[in-house]
């Protein structure tokens, strides 16, 4: 059956006819409207959360009304987004369940909606952006730290693992991303490792710069590090190269100012935010502590080859121009490009790594790209050959995680 999202039913007004308007949606949030997103929110069955979403947001006669609203969608678009790529067998439609783009297309559509939205009360810019990033939170499996039961096990171990968003979506609109349908099938999963049994945690990242600069990142990894309970390790992935993981040993404090999902980019140190804890000076380089080794020996070409990269790029100490190390950075220099380039894929790796220096967390983190996920040309929105490739992707991401945990 299809994804049924549960309606919230707090104190509501008379729906407003028209209280969505025209102008306030995002770059990102305008592209839901073009065919593609359309096509997959239709083939989902996601459209019908949207729907109901804007008709309870129309509904709301006042701020909390509207929270209510926010909290009941975000957390539901989450768990379905979940439980349709865990349970694929009992899904319904024209899109393959193990895909990450019903939930970006639907959670763009629902801010979109809070951005548009004409309440009959008044709202002050800071209330419709809190409304927004509550959203956002809940959407992605950010409001809460609490893991998931492993039944009849004493000892288990756990572990955090994220993902991305789709991106370059003005070149190819048909976008997925591997490593949000990794986190999405890993949620609440329980691992055979070697080191026994271990339950996941995943949560998912938007590819915007902003979200970074305020801090989303420590904001909901530093309690997997100083809270009540704990992660064993803490495991960033993204989207990388053609054809092979990589295991990034090496990450840089550098923004490379490529272009994001707003396409927005500058090029800069990468900022750290206030009130987190911190290294201080901020280092330039801030590294892995997974058992690359290891790793790539237990998970190698199967399908795909696992690669533990040390190579970055830096300005060496005294000099003015870039160089490529293959052996990792040296000493004084200043980072150009971790492992992991210098994109949000490179700045997840180094805020995490920072985070547990700074919190002296003796736990493994670090960073997983995995293979490119492309779609064959035609305009189709899935095809045989893709929903293959992505399967194979993440089940190499479980065994990758799994053999994390030592």
């Amino acid at each position: 059956m299809a994804p049924a999202l549960a309606l919230v039913a707090p104190a509501h007004a008379e729906p407003a006819d028209g209280c969505l308007g025209e102008e306030g949606a995002t770059v990102e949030e305008a592209r839901v409207e073009q065919e593609v997103p359309q096509e997959i929110l239709r083939g989902s069955g996601f459209d019908a959360a949207v729907d109901r979403f804007e008709e309870e947001l129309c509904a709301a006669s006042d701020l909390d009304g509207a929270g209510a609203v926010v909290q009941g969608h975000g957390e539901a678009l989450w768990r379905d987004a979940v439980e349709r790529v865990q349970a694929p067998g009992e899904v319904e439609g024209d899109l393959s369940a193990e895909d990450d783009r019903p939930l970006y297309w639907a959670r763009l559509a629902m801010t979109s909606a809070l951005n548009r939205w004409e309440p009959g009360f008044a709202l002050s810019g800071a209330e419709r952006a809190e409304l927004v990033a509550d959203l956002e939170r809940r959407s992605r499996g950010q409001d809460g730290e609490d893991f998931a039961e492993a039944p009849g096990e004493a000892d288990v171990s756990h572990v955090v693992v994220t993902g991305f968003d789709p991106f370059l979506l003005d070149d190819d609109i048909r976008q997925a991303n591997p490593s949000g349908a990794a986190a999405l099938a890993l949620d609440g999963a329980v691992l055979e490792t070697a080191d026994g049994v271990a339950v996941v945690k995943a949560m998912l990242y938007p590819v915007r710069w902003r979200d970074f600069t305020d801090g989303m990142v420590e904001q909901s990894l530093l309690p997997y590090y100083t809270g009540d309970q704990p992660a064993d390790a803490v495991i960033t992935v993204s989207q990388g190269s053609p054809g092979r993981f990589d295991l990034e040993a090496h990450n840089g404090a550098w923004r490379g100012g490529f272009q994001d999902n707003e396409v927005l980019g500058t090029p800069e140190i990468i900022p750290v935010p206030e009130g987190v804890p911190t290294v201080s000076p901020q280092p330039q380089w801030s590294d892995s502590s997974l058992d690359r080794p290891a790793i790539v020996e237990e998970t190698t070409g199967a399908p795909f080859p696992v690669f533990d990269n040390t190579e970055v790029t830096e300005i060496p100490a005294g000099g003015t121009a870039p160089v490529v190390r293959p052996d990792g950075p040296t000493p004084g220099s200043e980072a150009r490009s971790g492992g992991g380039g210098n994109y949000l894929s490179n700045e997840i790796a180094y805020r995490n790594t920072l985070l547990r220096d700074a919190t002296e967390g003796d736990v493994p983190a670090g960073h997983i790209h995995t293979p490119v996920l492309n779609l064959g040309l035609g305009g189709n929105i899935s095809d045989p050959a893709f929903e293959e490739e992505r399967e194979a992707i993440v089940r190499q991401v479980e065994d990758i995680v799994a053999a994390s945990i030592r």
